[in-house]
């Protein structure tokens, strides 16, 4: 993922909310949201040439999202899949699905969100490894620091704040929400380090790019007893939808 707005408790309804955009190269091959038949009882979209996903559920009870993080070098190739980190929590099985023992080391540089049905955690491991439990509140990620202001990032938190006073009923203007196009006016600017050269210095929540640009959006509600909706709308290079797929699960306990 590119951008995300995460809410942990911050409602009395929904336990856990989160929406937010991949941005990838269009050339690089995806599955759409489904079931995995293994791991079994994985909910996610699934990148094709590492294997693993970038933001997903599992009937578990777990839930987890990945962002690239800039600012350290362009990536090295031979490095851990993120995508790996993320499917391994949440099958609860693997090399990486202890996150207090996995070795964050061997990965790219990354920041990710792994939530269950009692704790929502942050872990990072650049400028050094860092596991960080979230207090109850409205998140914003995007490819830097946890809550870094980058003018997207803050846009988003709003859509998901003025969603929760709203009502909090359905994902559909979450997802209208990921697909705003103007610059965000927030009266902040950000710079995009050398390492992102496909997206400008100051982007929109929804990146159109023929080459390197917004691949889908996807919001995942879980609401207090356990019950959960995962919903993802795919594009294509034009930045026109081609599908969506919605998905309900639940949370044992």
């Amino acid at each position: 993922m590119c951008v995300l707005a995460f809410a942990w408790c911050a409602h009395p309804r929904w336990r856990l909310v989160a929406a937010g955009n991949r941005d990838e190269l269009h050339a690089r091959p995806a599955d759409p949201l489904a079931r995995w038949a293994r791991p079994d009882r994985l909910i996610a979209g699934r990148d094709r040439q590492s294997g693993g996903t970038w933001m997903g559920v599992s009937e578990l009870g777990w839930f987890a999202v990945v962002t690239n993080l800039r600012g350290f070098g362009t990536p090295e190739p031979g490095r851990s899949s993120r995508g790996a980190l993320v499917t391994d929590l949440l099958a609860g099985e693997g090399r990486f699905a202890d996150p207090d023992r996995a070795d964050l080391s061997t990965f790219n540089p990354f920041n990710l969100i792994f939530a269950d049905a009692g704790e929502a955690r942050f872990l990072s491991n650049r400028p050094e490894t860092l596991r960080s439990r979230l207090a109850p509140g409205i998140y914003g990620l995007s490819n830097g620091a946890l809550d870094e202001p980058w003018p997207k990032t803050l846009r988003l938190k709003a859509i998901l704040l003025d969603w929760i006073v709203g009502g909090a009923a359905g994902p559909e203007a979450l997802l209208e929400g990921l697909g705003e196009e103007r610059l965000p006016d927030v009266g902040i600017a950000s710079a995009v380090p050398s390492d992102a050269p496909f997206e400008p210095a100051q982007s929109p929540i929804f990146i159109r790019h023929p080459v390197y640009g917004t691949r889908c959006s996807t919001v995942v509600a879980v609401d207090t007893e356990g019950r959960g909706t995962i919903v993802e709308r795919r594009f294509d290079a034009a930045g026109e939808t081609v599908g969506e797929t919605a998905l309900d699960f639940s949370w044992a306990g």
